[in-house]
């Protein structure tokens, strides 16, 4: 069934006098846009269903009874907002192990913090920087990967002023060290850390500071998560992780995963809650399923391990991706 509550949320949005001129331009140019291929995906029964739930966090949508949202919708929403807000976040993707790296940055300060970088692309993600005019703050990981090299180091090395960081139980090295509710702050905006081991004893999820958007790592997946069966994994204590860090999130919070091998790139904490293969089990069934997965060890981990152990820096030469 058609839906207008974009139409609405956006027509009072561009009436109201106390809109900025940015919003008004954004609403006018982009929203119609937005507005188009919802429509188009909503007659196809792709967009939003009737089903009320969790809403938009917003001036954009005061409507008492909100549709529940779909991924793509709640993203092309938060985007149009934080463009409106000052936020700029590219999403990057590494082939090789299929990890996402992403860049926050404040568009009036300039002030950036990168998440999970990988070395092979570090010219990739200094060129995007610099093409940008950013000031690199942080170079961040959700946790010591085993799936490839970070890129910490060497960000460090080629951008001036940047800081590696990991969180304190991850037993690797950096220059500044987090732990739960710890907080990276870049211009105006900030990720608020979230404890969420069971992948590793040093997973960390970054949640911005509308709560939004979340960067989960390995700990949750696009209906999956990661493997608990080395490197101080623990499934019981990924379930509780992910059901008192992540799901207690709003339900149409944004979930940016550190790898996906489906070629999706985003989903909801609605979703996963619902749709999630192993996190709709119970405790039970969760355990006994992670503890028979019976899968290979990841191609890359001795060489990676130790090398983020250091913070991705190796005595031998390493290319820098093209």
């Amino acid at each position: 069934m058609f839906n207008p509550l974009l139409y609405k949320a956006c027509h009072r949005s561009s009436c109201s006098s106390s809109c900025s001129a940015g919003i008004r331009k954004l609403n006018s140019y982009t929203m119609p846009m937005v507005w188009r291929l919802l429509k188009s995906l909503s007659s196809r029964g792709l967009a939003a269903s009737p089903k009320p739930g969790a809403g938009f966090r917003s001036s954009w949508n005061a409507l008492p009874r909100q549709p529940h949202i779909s991924a793509l919708y709640s993203k092309l929403h938060h985007q149009s907002v934080a463009q409106a807000n000052g936020l700029i976040f590219r999403q990057l993707f590494e082939k090789v192990s299929s990890t996402y790296t992403y860049l926050l940055a404040d568009a009036q300060s300039k002030e950036a913090v990168i998440i999970d970088p990988v070395i092979d692309e570090v010219n990739r993600d200094v060129k995007l920087i610099e093409e940008l005019g950013l000031k690199l703050l942080y170079a961040a990981n959700t946790h010591c990967h085993a799936d490839h090299v970070t890129g910490t180091g060497l960000l460090k090395k080629i951008l001036t002023g940047c800081r590696s960081v990991i969180a304190k139980d991850s037993g690797a090295l950096a220059d500044i060290y987090i732990q739960e509710g710890d907080t990276i702050n870049f211009g105006e905006f900030y990720l608020e850390a979230r404890s969420t081991p069971g992948h590793t004893d040093g997973c960390l999820t970054y949640v911005l500071n509308d709560r939004s958007m979340a960067f989960t790592g390995d700990a949750l997946l696009i209906r999956g998560c990661g493997r608990t069966d080395f490197q101080q994994g623990c499934p019981k204590t990924l379930y509780d992780s992910v059901y008192g860090k992540i799901f207690t999130l709003p339900g149409d919070c944004l979930l940016y995963p550190a790898h996906d091998y489906t070629g999706q790139t985003v989903t909801t904490v609605e979703e996963e809650r619902k749709h999630n293969r192993r996190f709709t089990k119970p405790l039970a069934e969760f355990i006994e399923l992670m503890n028979n997965l019976n899968l290979p060890k990841p191609a890359q981990i001795d060489a990676a391990v130790p090398a983020n152990i250091r913070c991705g820096i190796q005595d031998d030469p390493i290319a820098l991706g093209p």
